[in-house]
Order: structure tokens, then sequence, then C-alpha cells
């Protein structure tokens, strides 16, 4: 290899950087954002559900019209998807907040009737977990 001159560095820097610069905008085309890993995310509600469990929750609360957007199913379904994916985290596999991608998947799932034991346990857990609470409001 060549050595180079004081005058002939700072063009091969420059010619470098380019070649980075180039490579990165590529790369960032190429590869998707990564989903947060981090305990904490920044603007986001983190939540200690699953994300079946994420899901199938706030998929009761529209279902039962508690909470919603539209009166159209479909319209209603397709913003609540999009506001959960926007604005929760939920507790990943290896126990750290894991944005969402997409949720529609389990919204799918937790309207399935194949899936109503899975639905029936999750149930069970909120119910106790409400029990629980009343119990600690009544002893007071």
């Amino acid at each position: 290899m060549k050595r180079l001159t004081h005058e002939e560095i700072p063009a091969v820097v420059m010619n470098l950087s380019k070649k980075i610069s180039y490579m990165e905008m590529t790369l960032k085309e190429i590869i998707p954002e990564p989903q947060y890993t981090s305990t904490t995310v920044k603007d986001k509600c983190s939540s200690n559900f699953n994300k079946n469990d994420l899901a199938q929750f706030f998929y009761i609360l529209m279902d039962e019209q508690i909470l919603f957007f539209d009166i159209k199913e479909k319209l209603n379904r397709a913003k609540m998807q999009q506001f959960i994916q926007e604005n929760f985290t939920y507790l990943g596999d290896a126990g750290l907040q894991t944005g969402i991608g997409t949720i529609s998947k389990q919204f799918s799932e937790s309207k399935g009737f194949t899936y109503a034991e899975k639905q029936l346990k999750f149930l069970d857990k909120i119910i106790e977990m409400l029990q629980r609470r009343r119990e600690k409001i009544a002893s007071k």
C-alpha cells in the first residue's frame, strides 16, 4: 500500500466520509428500526403484560365498549390497534420493555373462539387482580 502524502490525506478522508455516509443511508433503507429493548421507553406507557395479554386486555375493553374510537367495528379495531402500537410497550421474553411492531395477530386471536381457553385464563387473572384490589380497599 502506497504511503499518502500530507496533501493527499484530506481528499482521501473526504472520499472515505462520503462512502460511510452512503453506507449508512443504504443500511437505514434495508434494515428496519430496532424495536425498543430498554427498560424505559421514552414517551410510551409500559406494561407488565406480555404482548398476548396486552392485546386481550385492550380487546376486552374495546369489545365491551369501555374504550373506543369509532362506532364502526372495523374502523374502531384499526384505530385501537394503531393506538396500542404507538403508545404502549409490553414485557418481552427477556424481561425488558419491548415496542409493539404490530398487534393485529394477537387481536385476531383475542376475537377467535379457538383461543377461548386462553381468554378464560386471562380473565381469571384479571378478576383475581381486581378482587385483591377490592379487598385492599375494603380493609382500609
